[in-house]
């Protein structure tokens, strides 16, 4: 069952693709999270995802806001992908235990073993504002996740 609008955001921790553990409890009374599953590194739409992304990071990390983007890779995979693709906000491995954040989110596709897209904003008290979810194939617009932050923004 995916996390719904209105529930308390499952609290996780993990390493990013420098080896830092990041909680999303060190956001909580701080910033807004934008945390964003997708299915694997190096993989077409995943890395055209993450790269608009990149290419309009002020509006995702900021002083208010903070990108967490999260896949079942490695973090040696994660930090090789990060590099090579330019991008500067946290690549969080769910790795091991295999899947364990995706599933707390309801978002590991158990057959193929990735998370399929699933986007969640959380506010700074730690509660599902807005989210999205797609299929494997299909990029989600990131028009629509800032639309989601401007209105959390007027709260």
């Amino acid at each position: 069952m995916t996390v719904a609008v209105g529930e308390t955001a499952p609290e996780f921790e993990l390493k990013d693709n420098h080896g830092r553990t990041v909680r999303l409890a060190d956001f909580r009374g701080r910033k807004n999270v934008v945390l964003l599953f997708y299915p694997f590194a190096f993989t077409g739409v995943c890395t055209g995802e993450l790269c608009a992304l990149r290419d309009e990071l002020p509006k995702f990390v900021n002083d208010d806001t903070q990108l967490l983007a999260v896949s079942n890779d490695s973090i040696h995979t994660l930090r090789v992908f990060a590099e090579q693709e330019g991008l500067e906000y946290p690549l969080l491995s769910d790795f091991w235990p295999h899947g364990e954040v995706s599933r707390a989110y309801g978002v590991l596709d158990e057959d193929k073993g990735c998370a399929v897209r699933g986007t969640f904003i959380i506010d700074k008290d730690g509660v599902v504002r807005w989210t999205v979810v797609n299929g494997l194939p299909d990029a989600r617009d990131l028009n629509e996740y800032v639309k989601a932050l401007q209105e959390l923004g007027g709260r």
